[in-house]
């Protein structure tokens, strides 16, 4: 194992395989992005304590109360939704998560005649 520390060391192709590191820079997109994960955060928090104050209220007898339980959970929600889109972009940009794959484009479908000549009449086993 002692001679492992000199063999990565060795050779004509050794070297630092990282490239040459990028220079962090102020980026106001990203800025903006943080501004907008705490806004949506924020609103999440009011809406969910406000929901939680409609439900005792509702709770009490008051019939509108419902009504605004039921809009500040889904606004609640979209809070929540919208945050966590916005914080998938900044770690994108930060270059913690990569983006989908390309699409590779499907081969084209062979014409069902084409197929039928290729293959025996009943299957396999009635081809033996």
């Amino acid at each position: 194992m002692a001679g492992r520390a000199s063999e990565s060391t060795a050779g004509k192709r050794a070297g630092s395989r990282r490239g040459p590191r990028r220079q962090a820079r102020f980026q106001p997109a990203l800025l903006l992005l943080a501004l907008g994960i705490t806004a949506c955060i924020v609103a999440w928090g009011y809406l969910v304590y406000a929901a939680i104050d409609f439900g005792s209220t509702a709770r009490g007898g008051d019939s509108t109360a419902w009504w605004l339980l039921a809009l500040a959970s889904v606004g609640a929600v979209a809070c929540l939704f919208v945050g966590l889109m916005l914080l998938a972009r900044v770690l994108r940009r930060l270059g913690i998560t990569g983006g989908p794959p390309p699409r590779s484009e499907p081969a084209p479908a062979k014409p069902a005649a084409e197929d039928d000549r290729t293959r025996p009449i009943g299957g396999r086993r009635a081809a033996r």
